[in-house]
């Protein structure tokens, strides 16, 4: 598909902040603003002085608070029609795979192969996707992040205030996350309590590592036998702390990685399930529970398997 876009240069623009967007970190305010900017160069522009708030320099990592006048200044935007920048099937998911919605925030269905937001060489993700085809919705903002392969619950603030609670739940630990996954081999254990500290790394190449280290962040995650097949098991992974890829590198350390697990797993493994049709990494976020941050209500959410990989399941061989 042909991509349609030209550059303007919009004229210095002086935003006062409101409730809706108070206690926003600055980087984030600006990248929705300036939709089709590049984050570098909005980093460049902050750093260099050319973005202001009440007249004076501030770090991309400023708070804002309501009443705060920000300077934006003169920026080539490329701008782009919704159907060059956002994949179809991803426009589908938004459609059809909406879990929970109100007016304070939504639960989307993830689909497993796309960023929850865009980065260096992506143009778009989840977040800056669902912005373009919701406009009519001023603000949208992630509540937490599951890895691009990853499938399943995902949350969505429509509120400054609904994010400002939805992450003090997050901290407190008053959001039970359970994910279904699929590990290489029989795991002999019905249920383990995995607690080992990670520490985020990066290899020779540059590819972001998660590694297990004491000087690294606490972290636990609950493991319990749901099947038990020929070659691989499926589990119930219950994270109680948040750390980057951590269920992934705590199956590792069992022994048995999630399968198509291309950066923690097995490459004669995963080999092997490709083969069989498993194209990508096992790992579905299948529940959330919660209370609404506005009404008190718990919550419980679920999102089904995806369908391929419940027919994949279907194959095995169960012991």
């Amino acid at each position: 598909m042909s991509i349609e876009e030209h550059s303007v240069i919009p004229k210095v623009q002086f935003v006062e902040i409101t409730e809706d967007n108070s206690d926003q970190r600055l980087d984030n305010f600006l990248i929705s603003r300036l939709k089709g900017v590049p984050k570098s160069r909005i980093y460049r522009i902050v750093r260099k002085g050319e973005v202001r708030v009440n007249k004076g320099r501030v770090d991309v990592k400023y708070r804002l608070i309501a009443g705060d006048i920000v300077r934006i200044p003169p920026v080539r935007v490329a701008e782009r029609t919704e159907e060059s920048f956002v994949a179809q099937g991803l426009k589908d998911s938004f459609q059809q795979d909406i879990l929970f919605e109100d007016e304070s925030f939504l639960i989307l269905n993830k689909p497993a192969g796309f960023p929850v937001h865009g980065g260096s060489g992506i143009s778009s993700g989840i977040i800056e996707g669902f912005r373009l085809v919701r406009p009519d919705i001023r603000f949208l903002e992630l509540v937490h992040r599951l890895d691009r392969d990853t499938s399943g619950c995902l949350l969505i603030a429509k509120k400054r205030s609904a994010l400002r609670k939805l992450h003090e739940l997050f901290r407190d630990d008053q959001v039970n996350k359970t994910y279904v996954a699929l590990l290489a081999g029989q795991w002999a254990r019905k249920k383990l309590v995995v607690s080992a500290p990670l520490q985020k790394n990066v290899s020779k190449g540059g590819e972001r590592m998660v590694v297990v280290s004491q000087s690294g962040k606490e972290a636990e995650t609950v493991f319990r036998r749901l099947k038990l097949f020929r070659d691989a098991t499926l589990v119930e992974a219950s994270p109680k702390t948040g750390r980057t890829h951590q269920i992934r590198v705590h199956a590792a350390t069992l022994g048995h990685p999630i399968v198509g697990d291309e950066r923690y797993g097995l490459d004669d493994v995963n080999r092997i399930f490709k083969s069989r049709g498993y194209k990508r990494l096992f790992l579905h976020a299948e529940k959330l529970k919660f209370q609404h941050p506005v009404t008190g209500e718990l919550l419980t959410i679920t999102a089904a398997l995806p369908q391929h990989l419940d027919d994949l399941l279907r194959r095995e061989e169960q012991i």
